[in-house]
């Protein structure tokens, strides 16, 4: 590869049992715009062998960036693989999750983190169909996390995943009457005018 090709996407693998404890503080002192795969632990080699545990990462600068200068990040700070230059985000963000590999492990969208603002939105058109997929994976989180009210909701994306508090923050209506239903499943009491009252949506 070129030393001294310039682009602003940028991905590489990372494997924890060799980078610092830290690595993600770092890219999030760092500032960098990234977003983090889920743990990729159980995908296998052709033979059948688990391969070492890893993350895929994607970086986002704010301009075109050298060769030279991501791979000093990665391969120098992060002890991590040397970076690849992305054309496009999207693709590589489903590959985050084998979305489009079946025969590959899979793992859950709702596990991808963002750091330092990233949004999806930002890079691809995102279809309904997309949209369909990322409200499922809210629903995933409020179940696994034992979600109740909306504002708790909206604060538990705000500061680490802006795709999904902007998707909550323009679906509330939708969100505010999921959570009620959730409720009044529980038998917590909840009048039908509260429920139908709660949320504009924006």
């Amino acid at each position: 590869m070129g030393k001294d090709i310039k682009k602003r996407y940028w991905a590489f693998v990372l494997y924890p049992e060799s980078a610092p404890d830290d690595w993600s503080e770092q890219l999030q002192l760092l500032g960098i715009t990234c977003a983090i795969s889920p743990l990729h632990n159980l995908d296998c080699n052709a033979d059948g062998e688990v391969k070492k545990e890893h993350y895929h990462i994607i970086l986002c600068f704010n301009g075109p960036t050298t060769y030279n200068n991501v791979k000093s990040l990665t391969v120098d700070t992060l002890n991590a693989t040397i970076p690849q230059p992305l054309e496009s985000i999207k693709g590589y963000y489903r590959y985050l999750t084998h979305k489009d590999n079946p025969e590959k492990a899979q793992y859950a969208e709702s596990d991808i983190r963002c750091l330092n603002g990233f949004n999806i939105f930002d890079y691809i058109d995102v279809t309904g169909l997309e949209k369909t997929r990322l409200k499922v994976a809210v629903i995933d989180d409020i179940i696994k996390h034992d979600i109740r009210e909306y504002s708790d909701l909206c604060l538990f994306y705000a500061y680490d995943d802006l795709t999904k508090f902007e998707l909550v923050a323009t679906n509330t209506i939708f969100f505010n009457r999921f959570l009620c239903s959730r409720r009044y499943t529980d038998n917590i009491p909840m009048s039908d005018n509260e429920c139908m009252s709660e949320g504009i949506e924006e």
